[in-house]
């Protein structure tokens, strides 16, 4: 097993939310895509916003909203405190969290506590979460069962991130094989395993594989939010690695192209659409196009760095939205909102939905 010193890895954690706090990092063009979709208008819906239904179950958890609270930080202090707060206002508004990525508490069990928000948010849909690629760096099922037992999790998000690690300096670069240890995880682990990008989206390929090799679910994660080779541009320790970082700003399939190619190549899984939503407009729409969950990341760590208020507010816009976009395309329920086509803004893209 390759051993990082826990204070590399704390370190980094802190670099990485510090820079998402502080700097842009948003893609510099390429979107999400969503922008190009459009709901027909119906001026005449059958219902009451008072009846609209946006609750399902997922993983033996009800969710009042298909929302998650995306994987974002732990390990440190201040993300401590703001696991806390996420945690908090998800058990309030009855939706998933996903914590960051659970690693430096593996190398470190002294900054577990640092994830371990169980006791603020009892009945929430929660996920671990490591990277699959130190599958191939000595870590097994064993440590995936001691994220998920750590936090008391629901499920595993096993994250990947290929182009973030090859713009680190000290990134990892042994890919070859891993879809073969991410399958014996599927096959030995207790609690579902779920794939998830961290910002440059599943292809159909990939979506296929990872299905063929057992995992529950495949969140996209696609181009257009917050992109990680930038995050990387911003703790460059030098001008080679800036430059390798920043020539890659506009990599990745776009949120709703890859929600559709992941669709396409897993067809039986449930899908969850992140990277880049902004507001319960764009959850509504990934909805259309196919997802279960919808998950929001950036905005709602700056919310809660802001104050658990900032938050609350946030999540009751977004939910608003939703009902209000359900409202006005006529869907009453989510399924029926799963069957409601969209129309594309541009002639060149195809009509999507059911």
């Amino acid at each position: 097993m390759t051993k990082v010193t826990s204070s590399v890895i704390e370190h980094r954690k802190d670099d990485h939310l510090r820079i998402n706090l502080e700097e842009n990092v948003q893609f510099p063009r390429l979107t999400t895509g969503l922008d190009r979709y459009t709901f027909r208008h119906q001026a005449l819906p059958d219902l009451d916003l008072q009846n609209i239904d946006t609750a399902q179950l997922l993983f033996g958890r009800r969710l009042d909203f298909p929302l998650m609270l995306s994987s974002m930080t732990g390990g440190t202090d201040q993300a401590r405190e703001i696991n806390l707060v996420l945690a908090a206002a998800a058990q309030s508004h009855k939706i998933a969290m996903g914590l960051g990525s659970q690693r430096a508490a593996i190398e470190n069990p002294g900054v577990a506590d640092t994830f371990q928000v169980r006791h603020a948010a009892p009945d929430i849909l929660l996920f671990a979460n490591l990277g699959a690629i130190q599958l191939n760096y000595g870590y097994s099922t064993e440590e995936c069962r001691i994220v998920v037992e750590m936090i008391e999790a629901d499920a595993l998000l096993l994250h990947l991130n290929v182009l973030q690690e090859l713009v680190q300096p000290e990134g990892d670069t042994r890919w070859s094989g891993l879809l073969v240890q991410i399958e014996r995880v599927c096959r030995h682990l207790e609690v579902p395993v779920i794939i998830k990008e961290v910002g440059w989206g599943l292809s159909e390929e990939a979506a296929r594989q990872l299905a063929d090799a057992g995992v529950a679910a495949l969140d996209t994660a696609g181009a257009g939010g917050t992109s990680w080779s930038e995050v990387e541009y911003h703790r460059a320790p030098d001008t080679f690695h800036a430059r390798i970082a920043r020539s890659f700003g506009d990599w990745g399939i776009p949120t709703s192209e890859s929600l559709l190619q992941v669709r396409q190549g897993a067809p039986g899984l449930p899908v969850f659409a992140s990277g880049g939503l902004r507001d319960g407009i764009d959850v509504a729409k990934c909805l259309a196009l196919g997802a279960s969950l919808c998950g929001i990341a950036g905005p709602m760590l700056r919310a809660a760095h802001q104050s658990p208020n900032t938050l609350d507010e946030t999540l009751r816009i977004i939910e608003t939205q939703l009902r209000i976009a359900m409202m006005c395309a006529g869907a009453g329920t989510l399924e029926a909102l799963r069957h409601t086509p969209l129309q594309p803004n541009d002639s060149s893209i195809p009509p999507a939905g059911d």
